[in-house]
């Protein structure tokens, strides 16, 4: 493997450290099922209605397709780099950086996205059942970031674990509550809910309402491909992160869609636009009160399991890509530092929990904490659906130069449909208006100004790549080269060539 700094002095990333297990909770618990059931899915209701669960049909044949591509090029290529690494060696060099650039951001917002909803989740039900203030939830929002940052410095053994105990609890719950759902609704089960019936009148009615929606169901898949940024960590990586990839997004694909039909048809898909992400009757939360007495107390414990597993799995996304960005001195040298004792990122972990809590606090009291949720939700749809679509470019120009083993269907036929399928989704969230493709209709402010603020992250990228390549182009080259298989260097190749 290709490194420098301290990585070439014996102080890499844990070798062998954790398994097809782990690696697996790793994407499945990054996707955070009981989060996202909760509060991801359910903020396309406004959009989609009662058509919801045919929004989440939509978003999990987009990321079936997608994560096809990502593990053909994790089966070649496994990096800690990962997406970054696939991009450069597919297309080129600078492509790989700024789609390490995004990742990064992406591994950033996961946790104050999280974490928001852990704080206005854990505040209205303390309020509701104790009378505290509902408008403190951010202590609980700062409890969570010093959580996941401790346990991401005691390296990835223990992260992984974390993040396989709670996925675990909270997948449990919600399946078995969706099946209570089912049985609740009895005659009313329909297959109805997966046209575009019960989509609300006016603005989004139809199938834009529908897309509408996959912004949001969208983002409950986003995080199926985390596996990657571990293959450095990972015991047999090609086969292990392949395998990750694929089964996190089929079991968790599969609970989505049966846990939002059992609540839709359960609580009435003609009046399931009123359903909610917080914590009243009209919630997961609420029906579970309702319907099951003291099980939403398990609901609760789930969706707060999830938040914290969620956010970890984010850190670990993004403080892998940045060491391996900066042990190329890509980005920072500083970010390929790791602990002596855990083998963890240390000052890439440091770095993202300050900017996470940055991020959580300036919009969640710029706004309030359920609307700073719903834009950087909106954020990382069009950040990561973006790095999505490239990525299935990769996938067809890497086996397509490669020669040998070019498949057409796994390697063009599949990853074009996959950018099909990404694509009206990332048009919406990112306001862009297509025409001739009327159904995608564009979300209001303030969710509006992500695209903007994405936009302005990524021209930043630009102008650092800009300089880059003027002051230290090999560094720009190595994007493509640093992974398992590349021969090992002594330190930074540009060094060298100075």
């Amino acid at each position: 493997m290709a490194v420098n700094g301290t990585a070439a002095a014996g102080h890499g990333l844990r070798r062998d450290a954790v398994g097809l297990r782990e690696v697996l909770f790793q994407s499945m618990t990054d996707m955070a099922p009981g989060a996202a059931i909760a509060a991801s899915i359910p903020a396309g209701v406004a959009f989609a209605g009662g058509a919801l669960p045919l929004a989440v049909l939509f978003a999990l044949v987009a990321s079936l397709f997608t994560a096809w591509s990502v593990s053909q090029l994790a089966g070649e290529i496994p990096a800690a780099g990962s997406l970054a690494t696939y991009v450069a060696r597919g297309i080129h060099p600078a492509a790989g950086f700024l789609v390490a650039w995004a990742y990064v951001m992406v591994g950033w917002l996961v946790a104050p996205l999280v974490l928001l909803q852990l704080g206005f989740t854990t505040a209205a039900t303390l309020n509701t059942e104790f009378g505290w203030p509902a408008d403190l939830w951010w202590p609980w929002s700062v409890l969570g970031i010093l959580i996941v940052s401790a346990v991401g410095f005691f390296g990835v053994r223990a992260s992984a674990r974390m993040g396989t105990i709670l996925g675990i609890f909270e997948i449990a719950v919600f399946a078995i509550m969706a099946v209570l759902l089912v049985i609740h609704a009895g005659e009313h089960n329909t297959l109805s809910v997966f046209t575009t019936k019960y989509t609300p009148d006016g603005q989004y009615h139809g199938l834009s309402g529908v897309i509408a929606g996959s912004v949001f169901t969208t983002l409950a898949f986003l995080g199926f491909e985390s596996a990657a940024p571990l293959a450095e960590e990972a015991r047999n990586p090609r086969r292990t992160v392949q395998l990750a990839v694929l089964l996190s997004t089929l079991i968790i694909g599969a609970l989505y869609v049966f846990t939002t039909y059992a609540i839709d048809v359960a609580f009435g898909p003609a009046g399931f636009s009123r359903f909610t992400t917080g914590t009243g009757s009209a919630s997961w939360q609420g029906v579970a009160r309702d319907l099951y007495g003291l099980f939403w107390v398990l609901v609760f414990f789930a969706i707060i399991n999830s938040t914290l597993a969620n956010s970890n799995a984010g850190v670990n996304v993004a403080s892998r890509t940045s060491f391996a960005m900066g042990r190329i001195h890509a980005f920072p040298p500083q970010f390929a530092r790791v602990g002596e004792r855990h083998r963890s990122p240390v000052i890439a972990i440091a770095t993202g929990s300050v900017i996470s809590l940055a991020v959580m606090l300036g919009l969640g009291f710029g706004y309030d904490p359920t609307t700073a949720f719903g834009m950087i939700g909106t954020a990382l749809v069009i950040l990561l659906v973006a790095i999505y679509l490239v990525v299935n470019v990769a996938c067809i120009g890497y086996f397509a130069r490669r020669g040998r083993g070019f498949n057409p269907i796994s390697h063009l036929l599949v990853p074009l449909i996959g950018i099909a399928a990404f694509l009206p989704a990332w048009l919406a969230g990112a306001g862009i208006k297509t025409p001739g493709l009327s159904f995608i209709t564009p979300l209001t402010s303030p969710l509006s100004y992500m695209g903007p603020a994405a936009a302005i992250w990524m021209i930043l990228g630009v102008l650092y790549l800009g300089y880059l390549y003027l002051r230290h182009p090999q560094r720009v080259v190595d994007v493509g080269l640093v992974h398992l298989d590349a021969e090992p260097v002594d330190g930074p190749a540009d060094a060298k060539r100075s």
